[in-house]
């Protein structure tokens, strides 16, 4: 492995620090990614109650199961927005199927197009969250604020041609969040 593949050392000294069970590790680790956690839970499942049961999970999971992180397979952040995805879609998949068993009027190919529709929404979600800031900014102003790619230029002071630029990587990137869903699964 050489110096560029090596994987961030506050990674690797987490994994360290979870192994050793120290318990403010958790609590760091907590701090750093929560929102991200519970927001992407949220994303998935579209309840509160749920997503604070899956951010518990997830972080009991982490506490529990901390040699289950490889640094080399690629950042902690990722690695905990992986695990917190599959464990929303369970609990999804859970409660739409004993709702599905109680009501007997939806099917599971109904089922399956939900999970679906909130895998790629929360894959994008973290997409958003994770892009540069520079391509983040031109994306909010393009589609949240409705300003064209001249108005993008201004707002941000860089020329025309840059802000076609950040817009089209930006879509390019969120663009693989509904290619994954597609394929049944996170990164």
């Amino acid at each position: 492995m050489t110096n560029k593949d090596a994987p961030p050392r506050w990674d690797r000294k987490m994994q360290q620090r979870l192994a050793r069970g120290e318990a403010a590790a958790l609590g760091e680790l907590y701090d750093r990614f929560a929102s991200l956690v519970h927001g992407l839970a949220h994303r998935v499942l579209g309840d509160d109650r749920a997503a604070d049961g899956v951010t518990r999970e997830v972080f009991a999971h982490v506490w529990e199961n901390p040699e289950a992180y490889d640094p080399k397979q690629g950042p902690l952040r990722s690695w905990v927005a992986t695990l917190t995805h599959r464990l929303a879609v369970q609990r999804l998949r859970a409660t739409e199927t004993a709702a599905l068993a109680h009501d007997c009027s939806g099917s599971t190919e109904e089922l399956e197009r939900k999970v679906r529709r909130a895998s790629v929404a929360a894959r994008a979600d973290y997409i958003v969250q994770s892009m540069p800031a520079p391509l983040r900014a031109a994306l909010e102003l393009a589609y949240f604020q409705r300003r064209d790619y001249r108005q993008t230029a201004a707002d941000l002071g860089v020329t025309e041609d840059e802000a076609r630029r950040r817009l089209r990587l930006g879509l390019q990137l969120l663009s693989t969040a509904h290619d994954t869903g597609r394929s049944g699964g996170a990164r």
